[in-house]
C-alpha cells in the first residue's frame, strides 16, 4: 500500500509554545491563539497504551500540552493492559459523548474497525496515531501521525547488520500488535539482506519483566551464535539489557531497541546499547489535537501519514535527548 507521507519538522521550541483509566485536560478560560470559538471543542483520545507506561506518559504529555495550547478540552482513556475488547468498548464510550473529534492508536484494525467505523458514520472525525500507518486509510480515518513501522525496523536491521551482527532475535512484548509484528518483519529483512544470517521472533509478556529477562537469558544461553538483539520497546529492552549483563555479554552482544526510556538512554550513553529507534511520541500526542482543533474550527486537516520518525538516538546525541526526557518531551 502506498501512503502520502507528510513530513513535518517541528522544533523543540515549537513543542514547548489507564479495568480502564481516564484523565481529562480541562480547557483554559481563554482559548489558544488563532481565533475561533474553542469553548465547545472537545476531543477524546483512546490508546492501547497506559499513561503510566514510560513511553505513553510522554504521548499523554503531548496531548495535554496541545490541549492547553489550543484552549480545548481533551479526555485520555486506555485499557489496563493490551486488550482490544476493552479498547473497542472505550472507543464506543468516547463516541457516545459526541466529541468534536476522536484520536486513537490502531494496533489491530480488525478488532477495532467496527467501533471506529461506527464513530465515523456518526459524523465524528477520527485521526490515528502511533499504530496504524498501514491500515488507517481503509477505515476512513482522516490522517495518521507516526512512523511507518516496517521501514523503521528495516533501518534498524540494516544498521545492526552493518555493525557486524550475524544471528539475531527480535523481542516482541505484544505479539498480535500489527505495528510490532511489522517492526520484526522489517528488522528481519534489513538484517538478512545486509549480511545477517537469520532472525527469530521471541515473544514475551510486557507486564512480566522478570519473565522477560529469564526468557531472553535462556535464549542467549541456549544458542551462543546469537550476537544481535532488537527489542521493540523499553519493556523488552530493559530486561534484555539485564539478561545480557547477567551472562557477561555486555559489549559482545549487540543490542538496540525501539523507543526511549531513562534506562535505554543511560545504556546508549554508556556504550552498552547500539542505538534506539525514536518515533518522537510527544509529537504523536500533540499533533492530532492540533489537527482536531483546526478541523472543528475551519474544517481543515492534513491527509496521509504525518511522519514523526524513525530517528536514531546514538551515543553522539543521547545526552541532549536525556535532557529533554527530564522535561517529559522525549
Amino acid at each position: 500500500m502506498k501512503f502520502t507521507k507528510v513530513l513535518i519538522g517541528i522544533s523543540t521550541a515549537a513543542l514547548l509554545v489507564a479495568a480502564c483509566t481516564s484523565s481529562s485536560t480541562p480547557a483554559p478560560s481563554a482559548g489558544g491563539g488563532g481565533g475561533g470559538d474553542r469553548a465547545g471543542i472537545s476531543i477524546e483520545v483512546v490508546s492501547h497504551g497506559q499513561a503510566s507506561d514510560p513511553f505513553w506518559s510522554v504521548v499523554k504529555n503531548g496531548v495535554d500540552q496541545a490541549a492547553k495550547d489550543m484552549g480545548i478540552k481533551v479526555n485520555y482513556s486506555a485499557p489496563d493492559t493490551f486488550d482490544m475488547v476493552k479498547m473497542a468498548q472505550l472507543i464506543d464510550a468516547a463516541c457516545a459523548k459526541k466529541p468534536s473529534g476522536l484520536v486513537i492508536s490502531l494496533p489491530d484494525a480488525a478488532a477495532l474497525g467496527p467501533s471506529v467505523t461506527k464513530c465515523i458514520d456518526a459524523g465524528i472525525p477520527v485521526w490515528s496515531m502511533n499504530s496504524g500507518s498501514d491500515t488507517y486509510k481503509d477505515l476512513g480515518i482522516k490522517a495518521h501521525v507516526g512512523q511507518t513501522e516496517y521501514e523503521a525496523g528495516l533501518g534498524g536491521g540494516e544498521k545492526l547488520a552493518k555493525a557486524g551482527g550475524k544471528k539475531g532475535i527480535c523481542i516482541n512484548q505484544e505479539v498480535g500488535n500489527a505495528a510490532l509484528d511489522l517492526r520484526c518483519q522489517g528488522f528481519t529483512d534489513g538484517f538478512t539482506k545486509n549480511g545477517g544470517t537469520s532472525v527469530e521472533v521471541v515473544g514475551v509478556n510486557l507486564s512480566d519483566a522478570t519473565g522477560t529477562q529469564q526468557t531472553v537469558q535462556a535464549k542467549l544461553q541456549g544458542d551462543p551464535a546469537i550476537d544481535t538483539v532488537l527489542a521493540l520497546g523499553p519493556t523488552g529492552s530493559t530486561p534484555t539489557l539485564k539478561a545480557i549483563e547477567a551472562l557477561g555479554l555486555t559489549g559482545k552482544t549487540k543490542l538496540a531497541t525501539f523507543d526511549l526510556s531513562p534506562e535505554v538512554l543511560d545504556a546508549i550513553l554508556a556504550g552498552n546499547m547500539e542505538f534506539a529507534i525514536d518515533q518522537q511520541q510527544y509529537i504523536q500526542g500533540y499533533l492530532p489535537i492540533v489537527f482536531g482543533t483546526l478541523n472543528a474550527l475551519y474544517g481543515t486537516s492534513p491527509t496521509g501519514v504525518v511522519m514523526t520518525g524513525p530517528g536514531f538516538v546514538t551515543k553522539d546525541n543521547a545526552q541532549q535527548v536525556i535532557d529533554l526526557s527530564k522535561q517529559g518531551i522525549r
